[in-house]
């Protein structure tokens, strides 16, 4: 990697993070989805997402298989792009936080080491680890993409769960267990979670 950035500057913004926060009239934080294949992330991320819409407060929703598909087109599976593409998802995040956008991202994310460095971009309580808990063999039944069976076929390497590990989070913010619990539940939790931390009223 290039050390070009030894020779550049940081240019402060002229309207703030709290600025643009103070404007939308809620706080901004990154809502981290974490967890398996299948595990519902993406759907859990996106009905969060309706809800703050309906409730007049800007969100967005970085979806992992979106943004390989532009920003991450470059990368493959192996460990070392996996991490890079936490890398790049985390920064892209900080700025949609610094926006005073409430972010959520839906992405496996599976080593607990990259799912720490993103924190540690960001100030307190502006990362949500949010692990969405469900055991293999329910993620193999739903296998709403079809992944699992390729996997188990050696169509796919690298995928998490089957030949490659997850590294479930220790001390995640939030869990939700979407074998045991409606995504209604889920959201509820998930909101009240915002309203205690005074992230949203």
């Amino acid at each position: 990697m290039s050390k070009s950035v030894d020779n550049l500057v940081w240019h402060e913004a002229t309207i703030t993070k709290e600025d643009r926060q103070t404007k939308n009239n809620h706080k901004s934080c990154l809502l981290w989805f974490t967890g398996l294949s299948g595990s519902g992330k993406s759907t859990l991320a996106n009905a969060l997402d309706q809800v703050l819409y309906n409730n007049h407060l800007n969100s967005y929703v970085l979806d992992g298989d979106n943004i390989r598909q532009g920003l991450n087109q470059d990368l493959g599976f192996t460990d070392a792009d996996r991490v890079e593409n936490i890398r790049r998802i985390g920064e892209v995040s900080k700025l949609f936080v610094d926006a005073g956008t409430i972010v959520s991202t839906a992405f496996i994310s599976p080593f607990e080491n990259d799912r720490q460095r993103v924190r540690e971009r960001f100030a307190e309580n502006e990362f949500i680890e949010v692990y969405v808990k469900c055991d293999l063999e329910e993620c193999e039944k739903r296998d709403v993409k079809g992944l699992y069976k390729k996997a188990r076929a050696g169509e796919i390497p690298h995928f998490t769960g089957i030949s490659s590990p997850y590294e479930a989070p220790s001390h995640p913010e939030i869990v939700v267990d979407t074998a045991k619990e409606t995504i209604e539940q889920s959201v509820e939790k998930l909101v009240n979670y915002l309203k205690e931390k005074q992230i949203v009223r």
